[in-house]
């Protein structure tokens, strides 16, 4: 079983190699020759209108992570949770544990993401029009 992990495991590193050679040769061989034309944004062939940098609320970001966190959740729980039955038969049959280990890590995962939900909702970043703390205060002046 474990030799499985280890062809998984060569050729990662072989893989990593490859990449790690192919950007430390095109460092020293590739020309730098900085000028105006290059440090331009490409709009497709167009002559550039006005600069390349725009403002983005934060708020924008903020959604965007978060749906990408849960996104990957699903993505990574989906195949484990539609085979966690056969290693639960699995584990009945070799007497090893398969099913209830990885349903334990499937279940901390869920814990730490929502976890982290409780604490983005606590912290206000869930709201989309928030009170900025420099407000004026109703009442005596």
């Amino acid at each position: 079983m474990y030799f499985d992990f280890a062809n998984v495991l060569i050729f990662m590193a072989v893989a990593s190699g490859f990449i790690f050679i192919a950007i430390t040769v095109s460092r020293f061989i590739a020309p730098r020759k900085p000028n105006k034309t290059k440090s331009l944004a490409y709009e497709c062939g167009e002559i550039p209108v006005g600069s390349g940098w725009a403002q983005f609320n934060i708020r924008f970001y903020i959604v965007a992570v978060m749906f990408l966190i849960f996104d990957v959740e699903v993505a990574a729980m989906y195949p484990v949770a539609s085979t966690l039955k056969k290693w639960v038969a699995r584990s009945l049959e070799d007497g090893v544990a398969y099913g209830p280990a990885v349903l334990g890590e499937i279940v901390l995962f869920a814990v730490i993401l929502f976890v982290g939900l409780i604490y983005v909702w606590g912290k206000g970043d869930l709201e989309w029009i928030k009170a900025l703390g420099n407000e004026p205060r109703k009442g005596k002046r």
